[in-house]
């Protein structure tokens, strides 16, 4: 996967324009640098980085002057108190020398980028994550995010096209004959010459569906899916699978995939209809949401060592809750707690840009 021009390039975009953190920046534009780009700079730029024996507060501020200086911004004397801190890249900052993140006093949001540091016992920076909103919800083991999305399904044998049509925003970038897969990876941004319309997906997947594998255990959830997203990049025509546990699962096709054993869909802290903006450049003229998002929503059964794909349902993130029954409620706390994995920072950012 590759981003062009260099990530270098975008520092050097920044520093010429004279812009501020507070600045406000639109997606995709030049000036925007994409979450990969983003982290490759903070991991190449912070890694080795002394943060000094001083109070929390202070440790976050030194370290928000050291990436306004290596992203080319100027320095504030002082740094307002917007939402996020970085207003402009739509980014906060977090130095966390332990599991434990903490959100305070506000939601969780789909499209912000969190920057998440990790010190080690002497307060050297040595890892740097960028993720989303979406990328941290799974991590709540409180049971107290503000929201919680779960659906229905009503018919795990059911093989349906369920909307027709993409959304009216991802339509007009759609070509009539988009071109070959092969040379892609499903975690390249969408393009709308090798965009794939909704009903073209459901065509090719929907031969999945009747299909046994070998189970990989009963309790290996995310084994399954991986081995179900396998299935999807190889009949799609993609040379090779991969896969970043982001959302969407299959990025270059706006897709997301499920696969339910149980009638109860985890759709996390957000939901598909969300309005929200995604963090990717732009597809033509169009900037895609999150409710354009096509979600290929496979049932299937697992019985000793096999598991059978029962049904598929596919449908726009627009119109997902006139497909699957919503439920659930909202629940409001004044502080997210957070916990992340062990293997969180161990993500190799080396041949990301070429």
């Amino acid at each position: 996967m590759s981003f062009l021009p260099p990530a270098r390039e975008y520092v050097r975009r920044i520093a010429a324009s004279g812009l501020s953190i507070y600045d406000p920046i639109e997606i995709g534009s030049d000036l925007w640098i994409p979450a990969d780009a983003l982290e490759l700079i903070l991991q190449t730029e912070m890694q080795g980085y002394q943060l000094a024996a001083v109070p929390i507060r202070t440790r976050s501020k030194l370290a928000k002057q050291r990436v306004c200086a290596v992203l080319g911004y100027p320095i504030p004397k002082s740094f307002s108190r917007v939402k996020p801190r970085f207003f402009g890249q739509n980014f906060d900052i977090y130095v966390q020398a332990a599991d434990n993140l903490q959100v305070h006093n506000e939601e969780l949001s789909p499209s912000r980028r969190y920057v998440i540091m990790r010190p080690d016992s002497n307060g050297v920076i040595q890892r740097v994550r960028v993720v989303s909103g979406t990328d941290l919800a799974p991590f709540d083991r409180t049971g107290k995010l503000t929201r919680k999305y779960q659906a229905r399904v009503l018919d795990p044998e059911i093989t349906l096209l369920a909307t027709k049509k993409d959304t009216p925003n991802l339509a007009k970038e759609l070509v009539d004959k988009p071109g070959s897969l092969k040379s892609k990876s499903p975690l390249d941004f969408p393009e709308s010459k090798t965009l794939r319309p909704i009903a073209d997906l459901f065509a090719k997947l929907a031969p999945i569906v009747g299909t046994t594998h070998r189970n990989p255990g009963i309790l290996q959830e995310r084994n399954r899916g991986e081995l179900l997203h396998r299935l999807v990049a190889d009949v799609l025509g993609y040379r090779n699978h991969a896969d970043n546990g982001k959302f969407p699962d299959l990025r270059h096709q706006l897709l997301e995939i499920k696969f339910q054993t149980s009638p109860t869909i985890d759709l996390g802290a957000f939901s598909p209809d969300c309005e929200e903006l995604l963090e990717f450049p732009a597809i033509g003229s169009t900037h895609a949401e999150h409710r354009d998002v096509r979600y290929a929503v496979f049932c299937g059964t697992i019985k000793d060592a096999e598991m059978t794909i029962t049904g598929l349902s596919m449908v726009t993130g627009r119109e997902f809750f006139s497909v699957f029954k919503k439920f659930g409620g909202l629940v409001l706390n004044q502080k997210i707690q957070l916990v992340l994995p062990r293997n969180f920072f161990d993500r190799n950012t080396e041949g990301l840009f070429d």
